[in-house]
């Protein structure tokens, strides 16, 4: 009886404590996961379980390790194997970058999202301006546009991009991009933060 007790009191104090931590990974990691709770029971069932127990004193790096372990045993069953879940599955690794990574792997994957809901020209301006570095004269050349229409997609883009996030802020969600106060030159939509 007093060892079950010990193992117990072990659980309670090494492993419960990062059941929530672990769901909420295996959550970002897996979004389209139907049976997240399943997954994150069987991994506690296991640590539970474990024999030597008392030799293990760091148990956030165990239960991670362990549900780590469970999914690549399910990836090897299924035979199918996304190439974004074998590089995600690293991701549940305990390491102090892990949950920085995640946040923003998120947040770019809701910036794809808001572009790709700009109006073409407005995306394409955009993406030549910010992604491929080109100056406003040469989308103006290789759009067949003015500079001062490249410069208004730009803007335009820009102007809804930031309202995107916003919006996004404010239903709740995080957003560590940095909302940048100042002058009219540091505000969306001027031609100071466009160039």
């Amino acid at each position: 009886m007093e060892s079950v007790r010990k193992r117990l009191d072990w659980y309670k104090a090494t492993i419960l404590p990062h059941q929530a931590a672990l769901r909420e990974r295996v959550r970002r990691i897996l979004p389209r996961r139907d049976d997240l709770d399943d997954l994150v029971s069987e991994a506690m069932t296991r640590a539970f379980a474990t024999v030597e127990f008392d030799h293990i004193v760091h148990g956030r790096a165990y239960l991670f390790q362990i549900a780590r372990n469970m999914i690549i045993d399910e990836v090897r069953r299924d035979k199918i194997v996304s190439l974004s879940l074998v590089a995600d599955l690293d991701l549940i690794a305990i390491d102090s970058g892990a949950e920085a990574r995640l946040q923003a792997r998120d947040e770019l994957r809701r910036l794809e999202a808001i572009i790709e809901t700009l109006p073409i020209q407005c995306r394409r301006a955009f993406i030549l301006r910010r992604v491929h570095d080109k100056s406003v004269q040469e989308i103006a050349d290789e759009m067949g546009l003015s500079v001062s229409t490249v410069d208004k997609h730009i803007g335009r883009a820009a102007l809804k991009i930031m309202q995107a996030i916003g919006q996004y802020e404010d239903l709740g969600f995080g957003w560590s991009i940095q909302k940048r106060r100042g002058t009219a030159s540091d505000r969306p939509g001027s031609s100071a933060s466009l160039s």
